[in-house]
């Protein structure tokens, strides 16, 4: 069995467990958190501890993992 032939699998259990990945971390107050403005903590900045730190740097990991297997399908096609 090539590369080829297992290479779409791999990219469709990869995507599943990204999109789950970002549903699962916490939601930074919307918008305005991104720019800056009013984000419920007073302006302290936020930390990850435990379990969230975990499915953050796995979240990268597997958009690493992915980006990879896209370029791989790239390169191959």
């Amino acid at each position: 069995m090539s590369i080829s032939v297992v290479l779409p699998y791999i990219q469709i259990v990869l995507s599943v467990l990204l999109i789950g990945g970002v549903l699962l971390q916490r939601s930074e107050a919307g918008l305005g958190g991104a720019f800056g403005g009013a984000d419920g903590f007073g302006g302290t900045q936020y930390e990850r501890r435990g379990a969230e730190k975990t499915i953050f740097r796995l979240t990268i990991i597997v958009g690493v993992l992915f980006a990879l297997s896209a370029l791989t399908a790239l390169v191959l096609a």
